[in-house]
């Protein structure tokens, strides 16, 4: 990259773009607005990133709408159901409790946006609180403080058509899980993940 073209002072950058859309403004808060809080219960997934030593991460979480609890409006708790045991987003948050949170609801263009810090909980009461329908609970809990919170528009998500049907790809047009693993390391046998996969509904983790 040519220095000449790289932007480096906050000021510069602010010039190239202007001042914010004043909507985009009016829209941040410090804690939830009631109808803030009705988008997070109808979502059935998020994406949560943090930062740590090890460097940064985005880590997909899904479950049933409202599976992320609402305490009250500053504070949100987001149960580590099983998975790879890699906990990157849980090491990073101890030791850095900033997080950020992307809520998304299937059909729905706009997006919820959630910054604060986090804690990691592993309180015998709280974790068995998050039971699923089977009985299982998590092994702990992200308890997370709300800084700031705002609703995002639809224009990423309009714009990639998302959620438009005829937009969808056949899943057999790109590579299996299996395949990709296989690929990073030869040794490791695609195939028989791949079936084992399918079996078990596409919930195994990458073991």
């Amino acid at each position: 990259m040519n220095d000449q073209t790289k932007i480096s002072e906050a000021d510069a950058l602010r010039d190239l773009y202007g001042e914010p859309v004043p909507a985009s403004l009016v829209k941040e808060m410090t804690f939830l607005t009631e109808l803030y809080a009705a988008f997070i219960k109808a979502s059935p997934f998020v994406v949560l990133s943090t930062s740590g030593d090890e460097g940064l991460d985005a880590s997909p979480r899904g479950g049933p709408p409202g599976f992320v609890r609402i305490v009250d409006k500053k504070t949100l708790m987001l149960p580590d159901r099983s998975g790879n045991n890699r906990v990157d987003s849980l090491s990073n948050v101890v030791s850095d409790p900033r997080v950020a949170l992307l809520f998304l609801v299937p059909g729905v263009g706009e997006t919820m946006r959630v910054n604060g810090r986090a804690k990691v909980s592993v309180d015998p009461d709280l974790v068995a609180s998050f039971a699923d329908v089977n009985g299982k609970i998590p092994r702990s809990v992200l308890i997370i403080e709300i800084d700031r919170a705002y609703v995002h528009c639809s224009q990423s998500l309009s714009r990639s058509k998302l959620w438009d049907p005829a937009a969808q790809i056949d899943r057999k047009a790109l590579p299996t899980i299996g395949q990709m693993l296989q690929a990073c390391r030869a040794e490791f046998d695609g195939a028989a993940y791949d079936k084992r996969n399918e079996e078990e509904g596409g919930l195994i983790p990458e073991d």
